[in-house]
């Protein structure tokens, strides 16, 4: 028995002596479960995340339900080129890593290691997670500048895991971190049969899988093998396609949005298949803050000066191999190099200078913009079609007189 405290009284001191509750412990169970299932829910938040990642690549109608502003926009992590690690997306590895989890917490169940062994391997596996989670989540905040929901909500599983795993082992192990995880190793050594064969198989799956994964985040250029006739509309819109089209779609659109590329590309190509009944025209719309009044942060800084090149190569007459240049550049990342523009397109470098600041190329971007606003355009991808405006994407059946061939 020992003495809780004492009560001042005034006439002197009263003594409180009261036991001690000793700290009730939950069943192992409890621990075991809310760590198993935190690891479940992990693995299906990072699968959900492959899939999204793997449509917002390869489906142009897809669009996050998840993609609520320019700050919480799942489609703008996906889409950044720090979704990927390596050779596989990081929502894939992240895949990896909850099912190698599972494999560790797989051996603590086993009655021989009497709730003690494997806790401290899956302390070091949680740890790595938040120190990843950390990393991705200050690149979110500080490179891309917008966020993923199931993101985080992956990040609060690891901490979550790491906190689980970290009170199991103080719950059910007097063991030192250091000397625990040896013991860890030596009680998967002792299960080698069981061990081995599943390390090799989770191996072996994770070589076939960087082996054989497709590199569908990839987008590349279409190749022209043939020809595209062009031509400048009455408003010094460039066009492509047919002079006198069935379908006529004036892109409005931003070289450094991942969604613009995409579309342009697919639209490109039906161009290519389609040449005699399908026009496309281009109309610049850059969210840059610098150049567009609706923009009011900065956001894709510096496609108002890509832009720009863009209207001097349609005066050149080389615009579909700067306009294609251009979505290739700025899909990289880096800035724009205008010797390495004027190399691959054959304009020349000090034309290319110039262009920046030439005053009637100023005018046109800005009639370019105006022309959106009028039309309620308030991002891009957007499309006129027969006078109406489609944003992100075009429906199926508005290109369907095309792809069917109907006149």
């Amino acid at each position: 028995m020992s003495f809780r405290g004492c009560l001042h009284n005034k006439g002197g001191i009263i003594s409180d002596s009261r036991p001690e509750r000793p700290v009730k412990l939950l069943p192992f169970g409890i621990y075991f479960g809310t760590i198993l299932g935190l690891c479940i829910a992990g693995l299906f938040l990072s699968i959900y995340l492959a899939v999204s990642h793997y449509r917002s690549h390869t489906d142009i109608e897809f669009q996050s339900f998840c993609a609520l502003s320019k700050s919480i926009n799942c489609d703008i992590v996906s889409q950044s080129p720090y979704s990927i690690l390596g050779p596989l997306p990081i929502a894939v590895w992240g895949v990896a890593g909850y099912s190698f989890f599972l494999l560790l917490i797989a051996f603590t169940a086993f009655p021989s290691a009497e709730h003690r062994r494997g806790w401290c391997l899956c302390l070091g596996t949680a740890l790595l997670f938040v120190i990843f989670s950390t990393v991705f989540a200050a690149i979110s905040s500080f490179l891309i500048g917008s966020y993923c929901i199931f993101c985080i909500a992956t990040y609060v599983v690891n901490f979550m895991l790491a906190y689980f795993t970290w009170l199991i082992r103080r719950r059910f192990s007097a063991d030192r971190f250091g000397y625990g995880f040896v013991n860890d190793l030596r009680f998967l050594w002792q299960k080698r049969r069981v061990s081995l064969a599943l390390l090799t198989a989770f191996t072996a799956v994770m070589l076939v899988t960087l082996l054989v994964f497709p590199p569908y985040w990839r987008i590349d250029v279409p190749v022209r093998s043939a020809p595209i006739r062009t031509g400048i509309t009455d408003e010094g819109h460039v066009w492509i396609g047919a002079e006198k089209p069935v379908l006529d779609i004036m892109e409005f659109t931003d070289y450094q949005c991942f969604q613009c590329r995409k579309m342009h590309y697919y639209l490109r190509e039906l161009v290519a298949r389609h040449p005699d009944k399908l026009r496309l025209t281009h109309c610049n719309f850059p969210m840059d803050q610098e150049y567009n009044p609706i923009v009011t942060e900065p956001f894709h800084v510096g496609s108002g000066r890509m832009a720009l090149l863009a209207i001097h190569a349609a005066v050149k007459g080389k615009f579909i191999e700067l306009n294609d240049l251009l979505f290739v550049m700025a899909a990289s990342g880096k800035p724009i190099d205008l010797t390495e523009v004027a190399i691959k397109t054959g304009i020349d470098l000090h034309e290319l200078q110039l262009a920046l600041t030439h005053e009637p190329y100023m005018r046109h971007l800005l009639r370019d913009i105006r022309l959106g606003m009028k039309l309620r355009i308030y991002g891009t991808p957007s499309y006129l079609i027969n006078g109406k405006v489609y944003e992100g994407n075009i429906p199926a059946e508005i290109l369907k007189p095309v792809l069917d061939g109907k006149p």
